[in-house]
């Protein structure tokens, strides 16, 4: 085994876990990209070898998802129905199930960053309208974007990653995440209303923002766009990745708005990290290393071929090192025909436990930040914890159920 191949991944996952390198202003985009440099520098993968081990499918599917759901933005439709359901008539406890519901549905369908990014502004100022604490709602945004992502393999980057890399059926992959999603949506709403029962009153200054009107002409495209992508999904015939450039292209065909505003909207530092860890888990893997790992894993009785240890694993695994690279590091071990839903629905569900297991949940802490809203790690791990163990708990029963 290269010796310099194991301290490039060392130093790169230990990146994942802590987020950066100590000392240096790097991010995990940026220690990813540098490992991929400093392998190809050194010479143990060649630019040809770099390129190829880069799912180009996979990143053309996370790109063109990315570009719809900034037609989503721009036509208003996030910030209008945030609006709506921050005003609708009701009990708290009714709102937080209207919001859960819908923040798991379109976090299903569309990105679930840009989700909480567009609704958390709003849903702070229909709070302090109406004088109800910000937190519970913002939590289920947060939450319940994250488990409703688990419903489809484009609901988040590692469903796209785990659907392209294993060639899993979109159609037959909606049941076996369709239903524990469901089911966490509405167990996510049943402890945050606990929690809360008795106390949805607060005080927050109101923020002054930026009233963004429906385009109807906009949000009609976009859904008809959506729509269009769900059937071509669930026929099949034509790869994911082609039907979802095809309809990024139509939305960039536009006579109102400019390119750049579209393309400043896709994460381009995801796709930066993934391309990096491609490139990073390719070398080990042809070093022989990936492979004397997983054996010596089975030797010590930690198989990943088993269900509940894969399942374990993952969870674990994603918040320590985060679900993308926890994915790219189990995909080799991924030899279950069950494999690809226990990844899917494991790895998102994870990320409820802690603010950093979900970039979904570093987002709203930030946006409510900006508007006086500070959220702590305990006050998150308060909420965080239970709904993780109670989503997890009802995947694993039904993933089990469908063996």
């Amino acid at each position: 085994m290269d010796s310099l191949v194991l301290v490039v991944f060392a130093l790169v996952y230990l990146g994942m876990i802590l987020g950066g390198l100590p000392g240096w202003k790097l991010d995990r985009t940026g220690v990813a990209l540098l490992g991929a440099i400093a392998l190809i520098a050194a010479e143990r993968v060649s630019p040809a070898e770099a390129w190829a081990s880069i799912d180009a499918a996979t990143l053309a599917l996370l790109f063109g998802l990315m570009v719809v759901s900034a037609q989503f933005q721009f036509s208003g439709t996030y910030a209008v129905l945030a609006r709506r359901l921050a005003h609708a008539r009701g009990s708290p406890p009714l709102l937080l199930l209207y919001l859960c519901l819908a923040a798991g549905g379109l976090s299903a369908l569309l990105t679930n960053d840009v989700v909480c990014l567009a609704m958390a502004p709003i849903l702070i100022e229909g709070c302090a309208e109406r004088k109800l604490d910000p937190k519970p709602f913002l939590f289920g945004l947060a939450a319940s974007a994250n488990v409703g992502s688990a419903a489809t393999l484009i609901g988040n980057p590692q469903n796209i990653l785990i659907g392209q890399a294993l060639e899993l059926d979109f159609a037959g992959y909606l049941l076996d995440g369709g239903v524990p999603a469901l089911a966490g949506v509405l167990a996510t709403w049943a402890v945050i209303a606990w929690l809360w029962r008795g106390k949805w009153e607060g005080e927050t200054p109101r923020p002054k923002l930026e009233t963004q009107t429906l385009d109807r002409w906009q949000g009609a495209k976009a859904w008809a766009l959506l729509a269009a992508l769900m059937v071509g999904f669930v026929v099949g015939g034509v790869p994911r990745e082609a039907l979802a450039l095809a309809a990024a292209g139509i939305v960039l065909l536009s006579r109102t708005r400019a390119t750049t505003r579209f393309l400043g909207s896709v994460d381009w530092e995801l796709l930066v990290l993934f391309m990096g860890l491609f490139v990073v888990n390719h070398a080990l893997q042809a070093s022989g290393a990936s492979a004397a790992g997983l054996d010596w894993l089975v030797a010590h009785g930690v198989d990943l071929a088993e269900p509940v240890t894969l399942f374990v694993v993952i969870v674990l695994a994603s918040n320590v090192i985060s679900n993308v690279p926890a994915i790219m590091l189990v995909l080799p071990a991924a030899t279950h025909p069950d494999a690809g839903p226990i990844l899917a629905v494991a790895s998102t569900l994870a990320g409820n436990l802690f603010v950093v297991g979900s970039i979904a949940n570093l987002i709203v802490i930030d946006q409510a930040a900006k508007l006086g809203v500070k959220i702590t790690w305990r006050e998150h791990a308060r909420v965080g914890v239970p709904v993780t163990l109670v989503t997890l708990a009802l995947a694993a029963f039904w993933l089990w159920l469908r063996a």
